[in-house]
């Protein structure tokens, strides 16, 4: 026997042996089955994650603003890549070519990585020399738009 339950429009098989009372716990029962669900749904974290504004940086001012150096591995790379491509023109993949570089790099000794780390320091001193120069421009605001402009326009 096949009963539908008073305002929960949904039709579910009732036994025979439900009294009148017992009717409005199933339908109780039915409702609080379907907030379950509906808060399970609710809970599920979406596929993507919303993206938050953050405050943009205000590009004029920071066009400026010098650039960090690349640390001493960059500089071996950029020898690397030249010599193993010299060697080995058959092999045209970046990912082979950055694995055998960084093997390589493991296995230098501190003597051969000198070189590149005295042009990193030497690099990274002029950073600062230039970053400290950008402070003061900053603080004393000098920093113009006619400055900022690009010199292409």
């Amino acid at each position: 026997m096949t009963k539908k339950a008073p305002n929960s429009g949904l039709s579910r098989p009732l036994s025979p042996s439900c009294s009148g009372g017992s009717t409005r716990n199933v339908e109780l029962a039915v409702k609080s089955s379907e907030s379950v669900r509906r808060s399970k749904r609710l809970r599920l974290k979406p596929l993507r994650k919303p993206s938050i504004s953050q405050k943009k940086k205000p590009v004029k001012l920071r066009s400026k603003m010098p650039k960090k150096p690349p640390t001493a591995f960059f500089y071996f790379l950029e020898d690397f890549r030249k010599q193993y491509q010299e060697q080995n023109p058959e092999v045209k993949c970046m990912r082979e070519i950055g694995k055998t570089c960084g093997e390589k790099w493991k296995t230098m000794t501190y003597e051969e990585k000198v070189k590149y780390y005295d042009i990193a320091t030497v690099k990274r001193e002029e950073f600062h020399r230039e970053m400290t120069e950008y402070n003061k421009r900053m603080e004393l605001g000098e920093h113009d738009e006619s400055e900022t402009d690009s010199d292409y326009s």
